[in-house]
């Protein structure tokens, strides 16, 4: 089983939903999230001073099967791209040992086994 999470810009986030649901991807977290970028971050100036602004982006987290990671990436890769100046997000890619449902205490299974 492997997690996945995805960093994106807020305004991609239909259509990256769009794309999963089309893979039949189940059971998404979505979390609205701030974007502190350092370096490529977002510069403003206020009384002459420099400093980073926080970007809001959306942080998607899903367990899929490892028979499906390399699709479910690259629909999201696919899905999130701006082609625009700037940063596009994010694809975090995690192999899961174990998962349990805390109301049943039943082992998770991915959507494909």
């Amino acid at each position: 089983m492997i997690k996945i999470e995805a960093i994106v810009q807020p305004f991609r986030l239909d259509s990256v939903k769009l794309a999963l649901d089309g893979l039949g991807i189940e059971g998404i977290t979505i979390s609205h999230v701030l974007d502190h970028g350092g370096p490529l971050g977002l510069k403003a100036v206020y009384r002459g001073a420099e400093y980073y602004v926080d970007v809001p982006r959306v942080k998607l987290e899903m367990l899929v099967s490892s028979l499906q990671t390399d699709e479910v990436i690259e629909a999201l890769l696919h899905a999130a791209r701006t082609n625009g100046p700037g940063d596009d997000g994010t694809i975090l890619v995690t192999e899961i040992a174990d998962a349990i449902s805390v109301r049943t205490g039943e082992r998770v299974r991915s959507t494909i086994t």
